[in-house]
């Protein structure tokens, strides 16, 4: 269990890095649309790179982010059950999930999204707006993001086994949010 829970610890710490560049896109973004709206009204100067060019940003906000919110237990569940269980309930509910949905699902996704990214790399795909972007570096955020989607979910799941055995020192605890 020793040598797994090292490897949930990288992966915890390589998906927080890599929340943090998430993060940070959110800014870029901002600055970015904050800065076309001004050249826009301002000079009357503007390109559809601007706008897409923050849709990228927000898509690898999304699919990068994403591996940062599961480790962080701030993920959109369904909460008709889980906040009016026992912890040890929720870590079961969280294991069986992360086995039987979340880990399927992420493989299966990011399999499949691999030879969308690879067609789009080989034939230089480029946006269709005028002024647009090449759209293999967006397309390969959805691998990657699914990756590490996969990578954070097998952290979780040994996480929760080892609070089965008797760690619930490495879980952060779930709160209910307010309604």
């Amino acid at each position: 269990m020793r040598i797994l829970l090292a490897y949930s610890t990288a992966v915890d710490r390589f998906n927080t890095w890599v929340g943090w560049i998430a993060n940070w896109l959110v800014l870029f973004s901002c600055l970015i649309s904050a800065g076309n709206a001004f050249s826009r009204y301002l000079f009357n100067a503007s390109s559809n790179a601007w706008l897409e060019i923050q849709w990228y940003m927000f898509g690898a906000m999304f699919l990068l982010g994403a591996s940062y919110t599961l480790n962080r237990n701030e993920h959109v569940r369904v909460d008709l059950v889980y906040g009016g269980v026992s912890t040890r309930t929720q870590i079961w509910i969280d294991l069986i999930g992360g086995i039987l949905f979340l880990l399927p699902a992420t493989v299966i996704i990011g399999w499949l999204s691999w030879p969308m990214f690879m067609n789009s790399y080989m034939i230089g795909e480029v946006s269709t707006n005028a002024g647009g972007l090449l759209r293999w570096p967006i397309k390969i955020c959805v691998p990657i993001g699914f990756l590490l989607l996969t990578l954070q979910g097998l952290s979780e799941i040994i996480k929760r086994i080892a609070a089965l055995q008797g760690h619930p020192e490495l879980l952060i605890k779930y709160e209910k949010p307010l309604q």
